[in-house]
């Protein structure tokens, strides 16, 4: 990783971001980083990036540091973004899904994770897809595992809180005036949508969240920021944590080749992976949770 273009407080904090999180800030992300981190000297009291650096080696693993990585992680995200993937997950994806003869007993769980979950958007949007198409799918229940690095944007995800202008973003009107209810200056999503979301600090370079195997992996725009052998640490990771006619989805600039043979390009659902006869490491077992009450 070359960081020559940096001042040594930039050279720094790209370094702590690379060794925290195993993103890499490359050149074309440079601009953002100060505008990034201008929360974090407001709210402290800092004039610029050194005193930062230097606040942060007094207690390099303290409250600042935490909240300087979480600021230059990319938790760019809105809601059914790529309206194109989300049509092929509910008019192709999820009935191909629950026709497989392993979904037979009961109850019938769909497991679902969205790996670099941001604020939540994207697993909020999968859970209205389907409580929309409760008719067609009565005896099913969706089980979302939703992860991310930043911890503020976990919190904020767990809320179920949104600001208006996310709710612009992307969320149809039908939607909001079924699915959430004015808080505040803010939204709140239905309590049924919320219990149906698992949301959880995890880094996907030492994971503890993801338990069993999942239907359907969502990792989009998540490895554009990783080098070439920790997206193999990460697509291998997935591979271990994908059934065995499970789906994998990207983000449209993402690709396995190269990366793994974990995966191979589904010939079933075209833009999706599946994985391979022999995922690196071990298959475990499925887990499911009892049937809830949702939807009422």
């Amino acid at each position: 990783m070359k960081h020559s273009a940096l001042t040594p407080p930039m050279r720094k904090l790209a370094t702590m971001l690379e060794s925290r999180t195993g993103q890499v800030l490359t050149e074309d992300r440079l601009w953002r980083l100060e505008t990034s981190l201008r929360p974090v000297l407001r709210v402290n009291g800092f004039e610029g990036l050194e005193e930062l650096v230097a606040a942060i080696a007094v207690d390099p693993n303290g409250t600042l540091a935490r909240a300087a990585t979480d600021a230059l992680v990319n938790n760019e995200t809105s809601f059914f973004r790529d309206a194109r993937v989300f049509r092929k997950i509910e008019q192709d994806l999820l009935p191909s899904l629950m026709a497989d003869p392993k979904h037979n007993g009961r109850p019938r769980t769909l497991r679902v994770w969205c790996a670099g979950c941001s604020t939540g958007q994207e697993a909020f949007s999968l859970a209205m897809l389907f409580a929309n198409n409760r008719e067609a799918w009565p005896d099913w229940r969706l089980q979302i595992l939703a992860t991310d690095i930043s911890g503020t944007a976990v919190e904020r995800a767990r809320s179920g809180r949104v600001s208006q202008m996310d709710v612009q973003r992307g969320l149809a009107i039908t939607d909001l005036l079924r699915w959430m209810v004015p808080a505040g200056d803010e939204w709140l999503f239905d309590r049924r949508l919320r219990e149906m979301i698992d949301f959880r600090v995890d880094n996907l370079l030492s994971p503890a969240a993801p338990l069993g195997e999942y239907d359907l992996i969502l990792c989009r725009n998540v490895l554009l920021y990783f080098p070439s052998e920790r997206k193999r640490q990460i697509f291998d990771l997935l591979a271990r944590h994908c059934s065995a006619d499970g789906i994998l989805l990207l983000g449209a600039g993402e690709t396995i080749l190269g990366h793994t043979e974990g995966f191979v390009a589904s010939s079933k659902h075209r833009g999706a992976y599946e994985r391979s006869q022999s995922p690196a490491g071990p298959s475990f077992p499925r887990q499911t949770v009892p049937p809830g009450p949702f939807p009422a």
